[in-house]
């Protein structure tokens, strides 16, 4: 692969992390909203539950994109040292 590619990687894994923590935000703002909402102390619950669910699966998205970005760095400057060599 080229460094190009890697520079290109790490902007497009950068923004998918950007987005995931909107999207995250997005959604805990969205069952706060529906826990307040909420009639019964069943669905008020159901809600908690729901957010603490989406919320964690969000944090282990981002921290996959983290170890990827890193693994997408280490490449680079594998690269970048096979460049140099050449």
């Amino acid at each position: 692969m080229s460094v190009e590619y890697y520079r290109k990687r790490l902007i497009d894994l950068r923004s998918q992390m950007i987005k995931e923590r909107e999207a995250k935000k997005r959604d805990n703002e969205h069952y706060s909203s529906l826990i307040k909402g909420a009639s019964s102390p069943s669905s008020k619950a159901s809600y908690r539950k729901s957010k603490i669910d989406h919320a964690a699966s969000h944090d282990r998205r981002i921290e996959s994109l983290k170890r990827e970005i890193e693994n997408v760095r280490k490449s680079l400057a594998r690269e970048r040292e096979k460049a140099k060599k050449k």
